[in-house]
């Protein structure tokens, strides 16, 4: 078990649930759950039967399962609430993000995609006032070093000065922005490969997968791999004069183009604003594995994948949505973002189509953290279909139905729901749970890194 000090509630109903008869059979659910933190709790029945003989292939009922519930994973993607979920959905974005740099074969992702250009490009907020930071070079402003782990890093150096309205405002029009910049992008490769933009579609697209982080100062900015690809995507080679040359020169003019911005009307005390990018812009080329390069396909993949499974809480947010700004107290929330969030209280009747306050929590941010093109690479309903398919053939193996068609199979099935979580005891246990698992997956990793480094010294 993880080092932690239990409380005597905590610690007695841990016991009880240890010392149940069928604890056996909880920590078995909880297993095929990865230790969730907050698992799903159903009742009810499933029936196989055989379409022609109408013989009862199998009947499974939760009726002797530990509470008469059986237990499903949540599937949260926010590392705060389930580091197990969070996990899986890291390893399918990673997966995806991947596919779309290197190719798959079992998702007819064609290896040739690496001769694709491709770059790693990352599109930052604007200024909305100083703010506590650890220059390479020197000290910050405030005449301090500031430490990593300093908790002022990010906060505003004059908090009556900051723009902390434009700041939420910003965050919640991001995602019209990129929608912008990718426009703008299609029109600038066009423009340098003295095409019309009809004449583009019929001989290249743009693919790209991105990922949205959160600044110390609580600004959103978005992480994303552009590619250029052939007429019908990935599977196709792109015209002679793609180049990452190219795409790198369009990226950075589609970024600080005029048409790449969004308005917002005044309200009452709060000006019109017109939003860009801010003028820190980084755009690299992706390399393949092996070559030195500290930009390569895996480190990409990784680093997206990172930051798909962690929201605003970086800042000191919550990552659930607020009901009142009291809570802000009960969860020492710190002042800079506390203002932020009181921001998005005050301008929720300003802008009421913009949902300010709902997404208050997220420091007015509303998109999709984790987003792709059509045809960057597979789909993450892909890659949970197969992840459930593969469970699905272990069960009837196990059952001894996988010599049955499906076809010849009748699935009857009531389910209903009947609550979420664990007692305090059987949170600590899903704890352990989850933890050696994860250390499970950490020594295959391992294992298998170093199998293919031998691998690759023999040959």
């Amino acid at each position: 078990m993880p080092d932690t000090l239990l409380n005597p509630t905590t610690l007695s109903d841990l016991l009880r649930v240890a010392s149940a008869p069928d604890y056996t059979r909880w920590e078995d659910q909880i297993r095929r759950t990865g230790g969730c933190a907050d698992p799903i709790h159903l009742r009810g029945w499933t029936l196989h039967k055989d379409k022609t003989t109408g013989e009862t292939l199998r009947h499974y009922t939760t009726e002797n399962e530990p509470g008469g519930r059986l237990r499903l994973a949540c599937g949260n993607r926010r590392a705060s609430r389930c580091p197990s979920c969070a996990w899986t959905y890291a390893g399918d974005t990673y997966h995806l993000i991947r596919a779309g740099l290197a190719g798959d074969d079992r998702r007819d992702i064609p290896a040739t995609v690496r001769d694709h250009p491709r770059v790693f490009a990352t599109l930052t907020a604007p200024s909305f006032g100083p703010v506590h930071n650890r220059p390479d070079h020197g000290t910050c402003r405030c005449g301090t070093r500031h430490g990593a782990d300093d908790p002022a890093l990010g906060t505003a150096l004059d908090a009556a000065r900051y723009d902390y309205a434009g700041a939420v405002l910003f965050n919640n029009h991001a995602g019209q922005l990129w929608q912008r910049f990718t426009n703008r992008l299609r029109r600038e490769i066009a423009a340098r490969a003295s095409l019309s933009q009809r004449e583009l579609k019929e001989c290249a697209r743009l693919s790209y997968g991105k990922v949205a982080e959160f600044q110390k100062r609580g600004a959103i900015h978005f992480h994303a791999v552009i590619r250029i690809d052939g007429p019908d995507g990935p599977d196709t080679p792109p015209p002679s004069w793609a180049t990452i040359g190219l795409l790198t020169d369009a990226i950075r003019a589609a970024a600080t183009h005029s048409y790449t911005s969004v308005s917002v009307p005044a309200a009452q005390d709060q000006p019109a604003r017109t939003f860009r990018w801010g003028t820190q812009l980084d755009v690299r080329p992706v390399k393949a594995f092996g070559d030195g390069s500290e930009i390569t396909e895996q480190a990409v993949a990784s680093y997206v994948a990172k930051y798909a499974t962690k929201a605003a809480e970086n800042t000191g947010t919550l990552d659930r949505r607020i009901g009142e700004l009291g809570e802000l107290d009960r969860h020492q929330v710190p002042d800079h973002t506390r203002r932020l969030i009181q921001a998005c209280k005050t301008l929720d009747p300003l802008y009421p189509d913009r949902r300010l306050w709902a997404w208050a929590h997220m420091l007015g941010f509303r998109g999709h953290f984790s987003t792709k093109s059509r045809q960057y690479s597979t789909t993450l309903g892909v890659l949970r279909q197969e992840r459930a398919d593969y469970r699905a053939a272990q069960e009837r193996e196990a059952l001894g139905l996988d010599d049955a068609e499906p076809d010849t199979v009748l699935v009857l099935a009531d389910w209903q729901y009947a609550g979420h979580g664990h007692t305090p005891g059987e949170s600590a246990l899903a704890a352990t749970i989850a933890h050696d698992l994860q250390l499970n997956r950490q020594t295959a990793r391992e294992a298998l890194r170093d199998q293919l480094a031998l691998e690759g010294a023999a040959a």
